[in-house]
């Protein structure tokens, strides 16, 4: 829960209306190495090295990598399984790494998620180094033809004036710090008659262990509080509770701990 807590100032902060002198961020370890490729060059090329650092997540099966490029133009992209990554060349190269069950992409970063039970980050970093690498000196395009990034939160002509400030709370306020952690949040639907908001959760978040905090907690919060039209908000492919997981009991006590307070829990 420390790294949890550490992380709620930065929704809580955006539900005052303030703009702070500083901003807390969660304390990680960040590691930076420089990895050449390993395909060998026509004679008289130069092997050209990368700088990609890694990030921890709140998951401790995700891990942030920033290859010091773009990543992508606008938006982001979701690849949970490899069938979705076929619209990525890179997708494909690190979902060729046994052990790589996820891959995210943000404007300049890369979330690759790892089995629970499989090889630790110290055996799996190498070869995600190398594809990076690989892959940036390829000179490939980093999504297929025809493939576009995620823009689920462009307000539309024929949006309401509710589904669009939704859509403006969930880009500019609540996206910053859920892609901070290695994820993202995507608006899916909003039932005017119920007041119930539809979201998803991707990439680091979508298998966080404390994603349901995040949501009921923070998000949840959040737009109830600038919203008065919004009366729930869930997540697509919610897991159902299990009352016997040791870590859904310590998120469930949690929960009936900060009940009734104004301290808002955080991206996950």
């Amino acid at each position: 829960l420390d790294m949890l807590s550490s992380s709620i100032g930065r929704i809580v902060a955006a539900t005052t209306r303030r703009l702070p002198q500083t901003r807390s961020f969660t304390s990680r370890t960040v590691t930076a190495s420089f990895y050449s490729s390993r395909r060998p060059l026509p004679w008289g090329l130069q092997k050209r090295s990368l700088f990609i650092e890694t990030q921890a997540t709140p998951n401790v099966n995700s891990l942030k990598f920033h290859p010091g490029k773009p990543v992508l133009k606008a938006g982001t992209m979701d690849f949970p399984n490899r069938r979705e990554a076929m619209g990525s060349p890179l997708a494909k190269a690190l979902f060729r790494i046994d052990g790589v069950e996820g891959v995210f992409f943000g404007p300049d970063f890369i979330t690759v998620t790892k089995g629970k039970d499989e090889m630790p980050w110290s055996d799996l970093k190498a070869e995600i180094f190398a594809a990076i690498m690989d892959f940036y000196s390829s000179g490939q395009p980093i999504l297929s033809e025809g493939v576009e990034s995620s823009t689920d939160t462009v307000i539309h002509e024929d949006d309401s004036e509710v589904v669009a400030l939704i859509k403006e709370l969930l880009d500019t306020r609540i996206r910053p710090a859920v892609q901070d952690d290695g994820g993202d949040i995507t608006y899916v639907d909003f039932d005017e008659n119920s007041g119930l908001v539809t979201v998803k959760l991707q990439g680091a978040c979508s298998s966080c262990s404390s994603s349901k905090v995040t949501l009921k907690s923070g998000v949840e919060n959040m737009l109830m509080h600038y919203v008065p039209e919004v009366t729930e908000v869930v997540a697509l492919d919610e897991e159902v509770d299990d009352e016997m997981d040791p870590v859904q009991k310590q998120q469930r006590k949690f929960l009936e701990e900060m009940t009734g307070e104004t301290y808002k829990t955080p991206a996950c």
